[in-house]
């Protein structure tokens, strides 16, 4: 393990914060995993009930509250909402306060508002409760990636980000467990308490350790000239009032959203990245149901989970392996995102026109390998194709358009296609060839030319943002 870092606390290293951030990213998706969970949202006794045998006793949140299953879906994902709103304005807001800092706050209101879960009486104040979960977690999703591929080795740096991105598949699967063994034997109150508890410690330490710098790509720190007129403009901001500071700010990240899209290769990145987004997000909601359908599988949730799960965490590390080990570049990070989606858009294709199950497990599984294997390169042009100021909000704006454009409408709208056509089989093939259009989107960012202006230079000082008196380090906290 290498030794601390010259400007860092004494505590860091950077594989110690890549393994802080990962456990804080697997807890954030073990929350995800356990309001999914049977113990966990359980049921309503009027959607158990069939003509042979009686019916079942209301279980979990839904049956506590009595929930429809529109109102139960409709819980599982409130904390979008707080993700998507104020993802962006954390990202802003680390322009002219500590990232890491920021980080803690959010992971305060994250334990919060899951404390606040299991203490929720009734559907409004559990909805509530989840929205603010989703603000909690927005810090973390904004600003923890840029850190990692700040300080990950060079020639690991993809690897990294999918070390990461792996606590994704593995964080819901742990908490299906977790919220199923809490909320079974316990109650489903205590899995969130239980979640709150174990995030306290990583917020008292973002509030009492001395903050990690987010120092870019180039290790640059600012020259001693910059910082004392960092200090000065402090004071600047100090005798401005609230609301001229609040319009600067606006000012501010209306040019660097204009700054953003400006870089073709991350408008090209983040689209292809959306149309992928959809297909996933609907194989998660409807391929349990899909497989019933077509295969007669009953166990299907439990062969669409594990197999997610399985491919999810061998597809993500060996995307980041691949990357790095060919080069991580920003025209080998597309090359290897459109061959991976297009192979493992294949292998699904032909898993969806077999005709038995056992010929359709082998094939998905290689599918969902290949197309797992994206995570760590689209997250990693994501970060690499603008300038380190700019990474927060990249990451927040990503993770916007993804869940608007992407996984958010796809349900609602393969379920009508799905009612116009009463044929499962044509539904997942139809959607399955949209993995094809990402792969051609990425292809073409293959043919862009790399662009330098919107990366930081070679100069090792990290590029600052200015306006009327409000300059700050972007990526870089006061020690």
């Amino acid at each position: 393990m290498a030794g601390p870092v010259d400007g860092q606390p004494a505590w860091f290293t950077p594989e110690r914060m890549l393994v802080i951030f990962c456990a804080v990213n697997l807890l954030n998706y073990i929350d995800r995993g356990t309001i999914a969970s049977n113990g966990v949202n359980g049921s309503n006794s009027n959607t158990t009930c069939n003509s042979t045998e009686a019916c079942s006793s209301s279980s979990g949140i839904q049956g506590d509250f009595d929930l429809s299953n529109f109102e139960d879906g409709f819980l599982s994902s409130a904390f979008m909402v707080g993700l998507l709103i104020a993802s962006p304005i954390f990202a802003h807001l680390s322009k002219v306060a500590s990232p890491f800092k920021l980080i803690g706050v959010g992971l305060l209101v994250w334990t919060l508002a899951t404390a606040g879960c299991g203490f929720s009486v009734e559907f409004w104040t559990i909805t509530i409760a989840r929205m603010l979960v989703g603000v909690g977690e927005a810090s973390f999703v904004s600003l923890a990636a840029p850190f990692v591929i700040d300080n990950a080795p060079q020639n690991k740096r993809t690897a990294w980000l999918s070390y990461f991105y792996m606590c994704i598949p593995v964080g819901y699967a742990l908490g299906y467990v977790y919220g199923g063994m809490v909320g079974g034997y316990l109650h489903w109150r205590v899995a969130f308490w239980g979640e709150a508890v174990l995030m306290v410690p990583f917020v008292i330490f973002c509030f009492v350790s001395r903050p990690i710098l987010m120092i870019g790509e180039n290790g640059g720190r600012l020259k001693d000239e910059q910082q004392k007129e960092l200090c000065e403009n402090d004071r600047d901001v100090k005798q401005k009032g609230t609301l001229k500071i609040l319009y600067d700010l606006s000012i501010i990240f209306l040019k660097d959203m204009r700054t953003l899209f400006q870089s073709a290769t991350y408008a090209i990145n983040v689209l292809g990245y959306i149309v992928f987004t959809f297909v996933l997000g609907a194989y998660s909601y409807w391929g349990p149901r899909a497989g019933y359908s077509i295969y007669n599988l009953e166990n299907a949730d439990l062969v669409f989970g594990g197999v997610t799960v399985i491919c999810g965490i061998f597809g993500t590390v060996a995307g980041g392996l691949v990357l790095d080990a060919i080069g991580s570049t920003i025209p080998n990070s597309f090359k290897l995102l459109s061959i991976t989606t297009f192979i493992g858009a294949t292998f699904c294709l032909v898993s969806f026109l077999s005709r038995t199950l056992w010929l359709f497990i082998p094939l998905f599984s290689l599918g969902e390998l290949f197309i797992f294997a994206t995570q760590g390169p689209v997250n990693f042009l994501t970060l690499e194709c603008i300038s380190t100021d700019l990474r927060p909000l990249a990451m927040a704006v990503s993770t916007v358009c993804i869940h608007v454009f992407g996984d958010v409408p796809s349900s609602p709208l393969v379920g009508l296609f799905q009612d116009s056509v009463n044929n499962w089989r044509t539904t997942t093939l139809v959607l399955t060839a949209i993995f094809f259009l990402a792969s051609f989107l990425w292809f073409l960012g293959c043919l862009l030319p790399v662009d330098n202006s919107l990366t930081d230079g070679q100069d090792g000082v990290v590029q600052t943002t200015q306006m009327k008196g409000l300059e700050k380090a972007p990526l870089l906290n006061k020690v």
